[in-house]
């Protein structure tokens, strides 16, 4: 009897220290799930926080690109293709930004992405400041090459107007004129000898006796003369040999055409015509013409 008396507090005792060991392991697992908790709630705090920042700082870059479109600058094709990634890259980052929860593999790729992002935005933007201080001195360039080439096709054109006003004068300087000049009528007797006549029955043709003035700008040699024989009744004499030339900017008809040799030496000349028809009572007006200019006029007179 006294050896189980013995045997009953000993096993108590067993009991006893085997419950604490129970309840201080279940202490330990409440303390451990406590913090793991708090521990996974500091976590999920944090993930929530460092999504809003990402996704604010997507909204700022993205800003950042939409005031680079609205200032007009002129793209290359390369830097309109990059802007159009830079876009969808953000696009694809809010997207994964707006899922649940990320793991923290996801977040640490979202937070390189973002930040891989921010470089290329940043030297995209970069870039479009640099073309456009290019475009501004272009266009500075091509503003002062047009006023440029204004200023100079305005003086060839000045130049080209003197050059042609200065060349009408030397052909007009260059034209030769009548320096003296008389007319005298004549019949023609049987034998052929040629008689001056003052009245108009018997005459049947003019002498035009002329010089021609000194001109050193003249060119010497043949030149062309044209020949206007104006009626008393103010009718231009012509024949089948008639025809017309230019004189003073317009087409005029000729009565008589030949040719002299201009030396400038004081030389004078003379002009044999023969009127195709009787001449009448009046008095008459000769013009000559050379080189496209009026070479001067005389005329003669008959009873």
């Amino acid at each position: 009897m006294e050896n189980q008396t013995g045997q009953t507090p000993k096993k108590n005792s067993n009991v006893i220290y085997f419950l604490i060991v129970v309840v201080l392991a279940l202490l330990a697992t409440d303390v451990y799930l406590y913090l793991q908790k708090n521990k996974s709630d500091t976590k999920i705090v944090y993930q929530n926080d460092e999504k809003t920042r990402l996704q604010t700082e997507l909204d700022s870059l993205e800003a950042q690109i939409e005031q680079v479109n609205t200032s007009k600058t002129k793209m290359s094709t390369e830097m309109q293709a990059k802007n159009d990634s830079l876009k969808a890259k953000i696009r694809v980052l809010r997207s994964e930004l707006a899922k649940g929860k990320l793991t923290v593999a996801e977040l640490n790729k979202a937070q390189e992405d973002v930040k891989q992002l921010r470089y290329f935005v940043t030297k995209y933007t970069a870039d479009i400041e640099e073309l456009k201080k290019q475009n501004v001195s272009l266009t500075t360039e091509r503003d002062t090459l047009k006023t440029t080439l204004k200023t100079a096709y305005q003086k060839d054109s000045s130049l080209t107007k003197q050059n042609q006003d200065l060349g009408a004068k030397v052909k007009v300087g260059s034209a030769i004129k009548l320096a003296t000049a008389d007319v005298v009528a004549y019949k023609i007797k049987g034998s052929g000898k040629e008689v001056e006549v003052k009245r108009a029955s018997p005459a049947k043709k003019i002498k035009i006796n002329f010089t021609v003035a000194s001109n050193d700008i003249a060119e010497k040699g043949m030149h062309d003369v044209y020949v206007r024989v104006i009626d008393p009744t103010g009718n231009l004499i012509t024949s089948t040999d008639s025809g017309t030339f230019n004189a003073d900017g317009q087409d005029i008809q000729f009565t008589y055409k030949t040719s002299i040799d201009f030396k400038n030496d004081g030389s004078g000349y003379t002009i044999d015509w023969s009127n195709p028809s009787a001449f009448q009572k009046g008095d008459y007006t000769v013009l000559l013409y050379a080189d496209g200019y009026t070479m001067g006029k005389t005329g003669f007179k008959l009873k």
